[in-house]
């Protein structure tokens, strides 16, 4: 697995040998970036589930300023400090060993504010509806943020009461599908 474009392109990173995690593939990153515009200017992420992190580096990789990434597994969470560290870039990221729901209190609490989150929950269809859900009613995002969800191909989402969705993607047996917050 590695970075596909940005100023971070072609390192290659470090993965989890577990079953705990799932790496987004190179092919379904190259294809979730290209439908998001490719290129950043700016803003803020999140990636609730990082698992390597690689979802966020790639933004920041693309243009993003920022961003902070969560994890509950120790070992996710030390695979993403060592790639975070690849980049040399250690300040424009913010890395938690953290529960989604501690997370999401912690940033709250902190006044954290997103343009696009990242959610690829081990359990999708139990999550990412209650999730979208929590991370509006606790304010945590800018107007026009984004929201990009990634699940298998068995995994239908319910609609989100504030949240259009936008695109859909079908890779093999992914789908991303990405949701633009109502204003």
């Amino acid at each position: 697995m590695r970075i596909i474009a940005g100023k971070y392109a072609k390192r290659n990173l470090f993965t989890l040998k577990s079953n705990k995690t799932r790496p987004t593939s190179d092919k379904v990153k190259e294809s979730l970036f290209n439908s998001l515009g490719q290129f950043f200017d700016g803003g803020i992420t999140l990636d609730l589930y990082g698992g390597s992190g690689a979802l966020a580096i790639e933004a920041v990789s693309r243009g993003f300023d920022h961003a902070v990434i969560t994890d509950i597994n120790y070992a996710a969470v030390q695979i993403i400090k060592k790639n975070v560290a690849l980049t040399h870039e250690e300040e424009k990221f913010e890395v938690f060993k953290m529960s989604d729901k501690v997370a999401l209190k912690f940033l709250h609490e902190h006044d954290y504010k997103f343009d696009m989150v990242f959610l690829d929950p081990p359990y999708a269809k139990q999550k990412i509806t209650q999730i979208m859900t929590e991370i509006d009613k606790l304010n945590l995002l800018n107007s026009k943020a984004i929201f990009v969800c990634e699940t298998d191909d068995d995994t239908q989402l319910a609609d989100v009461k504030g949240f259009t969705l936008t695109k859909e993607h079908h890779l093999g047996k992914t789908i991303v599908r990405i949701y633009q917050k109502d204003n």
